[in-house]
């Protein structure tokens, strides 16, 4: 039941997106037809690449014709345009020179699509452009009370102060259980809290699925579970203290005194987030940047106007492109080839963005979701990118360096096929024919 309605609305989505980008159609520079018709067959595959044989497949008029294979890539790209895969599918593709800063091919560039998780670059790319490589995630521990050093007692609460770090793991509850012990204590009487007020009480995205395996948008995680006070509690007792205490959620009030603040690197999440597309990771760097427009609670909506921010300096218009979630797990994100493209292009402009971002993306043919993809050839070890795999959609999104020794980065979405495997395949031979 859930493929058949996920199917359905996948062709529901695919029916649509040419007409809403032929009426929303964005703007770049040295614009070139974008929106080509897919219509091929089989005996396409026979026929050359002579402007004759492409008219018929494309149905171009005579200028935009000339103007399609104008650019610096269309022969080469020519014979993977044929593959029958998109005769019944959509693909989007943009490449840039970063070397010269000019457009080396881009088609369908500017469709609207599901980017499914290269969806993390603009989250990746946002986060370092407004808190930096250094920002940390801040996870802390208060107590109220009073300490009785004769019976070795702490009368009060403990209140555990969630900052939506998703690596918080065993060696970092220990610190915390460290620090009760060096109040000099061996006996707790009062209650433990978790203070969830970093954010809003919503634990699902906007657009996420039911019944998908999500990850919970909570700002207290212990080994990726919201069960942290109760955990706290049990690790508390096995150090060897005597808890006669009751857990729940409350905010830490002001007079609480802190012992204990355990710090991760933005650069330490990002490399779960992008090597692994983490999305439990990519919604907290997400909501950390939502943290940081201010309000009382972090949100999607805050998190969105600080994405749409970055995009005006990448010289985009926010109203182009929706913003659902900062993992891609949303059926409501919708972005373009040319936006992935043009995000890129400024990450590349600002040396501490792009450093930190280039460490953090995959490696073809070695780590990270490229380990086992372009294992061969010259985009091994070369391209750097971020994949993207949800039902229907495939992407893939970064950089790599041509023969020449020019950078170029580029944005590839696939959307409507049955078999993402191929998609995969289709994007492979793209980057080969790149790092060629």
């Amino acid at each position: 039941m859930k493929y058949r309605l996920y199917t359905i609305l996948v062709a529901l989505l695919m029916a649509a997106a040419p007409m809403w980008a032929q009426k929303h159609k964005t703007h770049q520079p040295d614009e070139l037809p974008s929106q080509l018709s897919e219509d091929f067959d089989d005996n396409d595959k026979a026929s050359g690449g002579d402007a004759a044989s492409l008219d018929m497949r494309l149905s171009l008029d005579e200028a935009s014709l000339s103007a399609f294979m104008a650019q610096p890539l269309a022969q080469d790209m020519m014979p993977i345009l044929r593959s029958d895969l998109l005769t019944s599918s959509q693909m989007g593709v943009m490449v840039w020179d970063l070397t010269t800063d000019s457009c080396l091919f881009r088609y369908n560039d500017q469709w609207r699509m599901r980017p499914a998780s290269t969806q993390k670059l603009v989250t990746a790319i946002t986060a370092l452009d407004l808190l930096g490589e250094n920002h940390k995630f801040s996870t802390k521990l208060f107590y109220t009370g009073t300490v009785n050093a004769e019976s070795r007692t702490l009368t009060g609460n403990l209140y555990c102060v969630g900052g939506m770090d998703p690596c918080f793991g065993t060696d970092d509850m220990q610190q915390f259980v460290n620090a009760v012990k060096a109040l000099g204590v061996d006996t707790i009487r009062g209650n433990i809290f978790a203070d969830l007020s970093f954010k809003d009480d919503k634990l699902l995205g906007e657009g996420w699925c039911w019944d998908d395996d999500n990850p919970t948008l909570s700002p207290l995680l212990f080994n990726h579970k919201a069960e942290f006070a109760v955990a706290f509690l049990t690790k508390l007792r096995a150090g060897g203290l005597y808890v006669d205490a009751g857990t729940g959620s409350q905010s830490t009030p002001s007079s609480a005194r802190q012992i204990c603040n355990v710090e991760r690197r933005l650069t330490d999440v990002l490399q779960p987030m992008m090597k692994k597309s983490d999305n439990e990771a990519a919604e907290a760097v997400f909501y950390q940047v939502a943290n940081r427009q201010g309000g009382r609670q972090a949100s999607a909506k805050s998190a969105r106007i600080a994405v749409e921010r970055v995009m005006r300096k990448a010289g985009l218009n926010p109203s182009d492109y929706y913003v659902a979630d900062g993992s891609g797990l949303s059926l409501y994100n919708y972005v373009t080839p040319a936006m992935h493209v043009s995000l890129l292009r400024y990450a590349h402009q600002h040396p501490s963005i792009y450093q930190a971002l280039a460490l953090s993306l995959p490696v073809a043919g070695i780590d990270g979701t490229l380990a086992s993809r372009m294992k061969t050839g010259s985009a091994r070890s070369n391209v750097r990118a971020k994949t993207g795999t949800v039902t229907g959609v495939s992407s893939l999104a970064g950089y790599c360096t041509a023969s020449n020794g020019h950078k170029l980065c580029f944005a590839i979405i696939n959307q409507g096929q049955s078999n993402n495997t191929n998609a995969r395949n289709l994007q492979d031979r793209i980057c080969q024919q790149l790092c060629k």
